[in-house]
């Protein structure tokens, strides 16, 4: 059982005029925020307006680079090589950095959106590019990624890794998500959500679509800042993991105090 859980959403995802979802009020649920870079959204208001509402009220910032993929939301497949991957994943890190820089804080972890984090789970190609970015950019960097090639990756490279928990898509038998083309691929009903997470934290399994029971052992458990109900989904999981005994803390302590013997994981 965890005893303790980061919980992190993905958030700065408007750009320009345009809003998607209730950052702030999910702020005030929240310990780490992945931050959109300006490749499948955010812009540099949002990007400099989202990290000053982290620092207000002291939550982890991490870079969510994506493809670049403004049109569609970075959750479309793009046949790019190894190298783009790795300098469009710098750029990304570069933009946020500085506005953290800017904010009087910096970044703590990198956590690849959309279609990019669910390749670089499967692709040893693009698990390495974004290995080479954080490792050429900053290797204190804590790598939120599922199981798979990124987390290895890492792993072997010496970076520390943050394993992610997703609360609301469903999982493939393989651990794989479900494409969001497939109907059930997002969960939206609250107490499924609830007794989802509340297992995968405690008892570190997670049911797949066949009924398989996939384990997962998160370091953070992740609530997609788009969906509708995503801030009362949220106030829920966070209370119910209260509930049964875990306690919501920082990314940052939760790797320390899980992987402290690992190289890079003891600050």
């Amino acid at each position: 059982m965890a005893t303790s859980i980061d919980l992190v959403a993905d958030l700065g995802e408007g750009f320009g005029t345009w809003t998607m979802g209730a950052d702030d009020a999910l702020l005030d649920t929240l310990t780490s925020a992945n931050i959109a870079c300006g490749f499948h959204a955010g812009d540099p208001r949002t990007m400099d307006a989202t990290v000053r509402g982290c620092v207000s009220r002291g939550i982890g910032i991490g870079a969510h680079p994506s493809f670049p993929d403004l049109a569609g939301f970075g959750r479309r497949a793009m046949d790019l090589s190894e190298n783009e991957v790795r300098t469009d994943v710098l750029f990304q890190l570069g933009a946020l950095h500085a506005f953290a820089v800017a904010n009087g804080t910096s970044l703590s972890h990198i956590a690849p959106h959309g279609k990019l984090g669910n390749l670089v789970a499967v692709r040893q190609d693009y698990a390495r590019a974004v290995v080479d970015a954080v490792t050429a950019f900053d290797p204190s960097l804590i790598v939120l990624a599922q199981d798979g090639a990124l987390a290895d990756e890492a792993t072997a490279r010496g970076l520390c890794v943050g394993i992610v928990g997703i609360a609301d898509r469903a999982y493939n038998s393989d651990g794989t998500l479900v494409a969001r083309s497939e109907p059930g691929a997002v969960i939206h009903d609250v107490d499924v959500l609830v007794e989802r997470t509340v297992r995968m934290v405690v008892e570190e399994v997670v049911e797949a679509v066949d009924g398989t029971l996939i384990p997962v052992v998160a370091d953070t458990v992740l609530v997609h800042g788009d969906n509708p109900g995503a801030v009362a989904n949220a106030k829920a999981i966070r209370a119910a993991l209260e509930a049964a005994g875990v306690t919501i803390a920082p990314l940052a302590q939760v790797v320390a105090s899980r992987r402290a013997r690992d190289v890079g994981c003891s600050a």
